[in-house]
């Protein structure tokens, strides 16, 4: 079965009502990315930070998978897919998608301040203040924050060195490191970019544009491999 490797960022999620959070401002929801989105930002005002991602979390769990998360879980039997997402919702597994790895995070995971090693999933929408892991300490959300480390992008590197296509959806590729994953891939393989404004990425052969949205970009794509 041919390894199928699917990049998707914010584009991905924005038809099922997720918004990208980062407006022509800078800001996300109206505050400053350094003080919801940052270790400073935790350290100056838990509250602040636990509040903002509770409403996100609200929302993402009344969201329901798209299009586009139906057609990558319907593919998942036909080739060896594996996603690699920005996003921290979890659409990708509600809709079916069984390979999913989350680059910045998962909303509906809390970790322990003490040790990022203890992740455990949050019931409900709220994590607060005085919720504690099983050595005492607050628990965060368990996103990668500006600032952190991508524990995940030496794995992500991985797959898409052994993929036999690559497709990115949905994202902009100026945010790094995960931009860099195209780059990644071997350079005889097929690789799609499905946006509406697709992005200028250099250095990149084999390369086929699809300047469509997430849904109707992936059904176009499943039409392609169809032929193939």
């Amino acid at each position: 079965m041919k390894k199928l490797v699917v990049l998707t960022g914010a584009g991905m999620s924005a038809e099922s009502g997720i918004p990208t959070f980062r407006g022509a401002d800078g800001l996300w929801e109206g505050h400053r990315i350094e003080d919801v989105a940052s270790p400073n930002g935790w350290v100056a005002d838990q509250d602040l930070v636990l509040h903002f991602y509770n409403l996100r979390r609200k929302n993402i769990m009344k969201a329901e998978p798209n299009k586009g998360h139906q057609i990558l879980a319907e593919l998942d039997e036909y080739y060896d897919l594996h996603i690699i997402t920005q996003n921290i919702d979890d659409l990708h597994e509600r809709a079916g998608s069984k390979k999913v790895l989350h680059l910045h995070g998962e909303i509906r995971k809390s970790r322990s301040t003490l040790d990022p090693n203890l992740v455990y999933n949050i019931e409900g929408w709220e994590l607060r203040r005085g919720d504690k892991c099983e050595r005492g300490s607050q628990l965060r959300p368990h996103i990668v924050w500006f600032g952190e480390a991508v524990p995940m992008i030496e794995p992500a590197a991985e797959i898409c060195q052994q993929a036999d296509a690559i497709v990115v959806v949905g994202t902009s590729m100026v945010v790094y490191p995960a931009a860099s994953l195209i780059h990644f891939a071997p350079t005889e393989i097929p690789k799609f970019i499905i946006d509406p404004n697709i992005p200028h990425v250099s250095g990149i052969s084999n390369l086929t544009p699809i300047p469509m949205g997430a849904s109707d970009g992936l059904a176009a794509l499943r039409e392609m491999l169809g032929k193939r």
